[in-house]
């Protein structure tokens, strides 16, 4: 068997749907309408990716969705009613990995659930993945998942650190929008091309007084500015 998924899902027939549909893409999957019972499976382990529904009886979503990057940078697909564009936003802002609008198609689901666990083995640790940029101020180590500017750790989200990683693979050289939901997110999906400014607002953010290392071209998208080192 594959991945371990867990579906947080109050409605009954929605979570066997979803059961069905990921275990014939064979993942293992775990099912609850319980944010309570989500976070102590979570504090458990063993979850790979969580399918998230926000609108749950008994706690956030949000809730459930922030202890999932806490306890273990879990990556969450986010699905809920919840479809204007401010309510996306703020998913993504808080660290969803992807948002899924019900109604919903559960095979597109599952290749958005595919294509998120495919990021995160593509970013897992390669053979002599450390580099540095700027004559050592950013610092990648990708053999270690760290990334360290000026010295210091950021604490990234997997969205966060594929744009990092992503610009860095070749620094200095302009990287559309679409090109980063592509390279970032695994699939093209013309919705999420206008959220990567919020994304990298918040990279912008963590990387604090050395937010200007990642430059805007105007009409066109974003690049590292450090270069490489030899």
């Amino acid at each position: 068997m594959g991945d371990t998924v867990m579906v947080v899902e109050d409605d009954r027939e929605i979570r066997e749907v979803l059961r069905r549909y990921l275990e014939r893409a064979d993942f293992v999957v775990h099912t609850t309408g319980s944010g309570v019972h989500a976070l102590q499976q979570l504090t458990t382990g063993g979850i790979d990716l969580v399918v998230l529904d926000l609108g749950l009886p008994d706690l956030d979503g949000m809730d459930v969705l922030a202890a999932a990057h806490e306890t273990g940078d879990i990556p969450v697909v986010v699905l809920t009613a919840r479809s204007t564009v401010e309510d996306r936003i703020r998913g993504l802002k808080q660290g969803a990995d992807d948002y899924v609008v019900k109604p919903f198609s559960p095979t597109e689901l599952v290749l958005r659930v595919q294509a998120v666990l495919h990021r995160r083995a593509s970013s897992e640790p390669q053979a002599n993945g450390r580099s540095s940029y700027g004559s050592g101020r950013l610092r990648i180590d990708e053999q270690r998942h760290v990334a360290e500017l000026d010295g210091e750790p950021l604490e990234l989200t997997p969205t966060e650190w594929g744009l990092l990683t992503t610009m860095a693979s070749v620094p200095l050289r302009v990287y559309s929008r679409y090109e980063l939901v592509n390279r970032v997110r695994g699939y093209e999906f013309a919705g999420y091309e206008r959220t990567i400014d919020s994304h990298v607002k918040n990279l912008r953010r963590k990387l604090g007084d050395g937010s200007d290392i990642i430059e805007t071209v105007l009409g066109v998208g974003y690049r590292l500015t450090l270069p490489k080192d030899r």
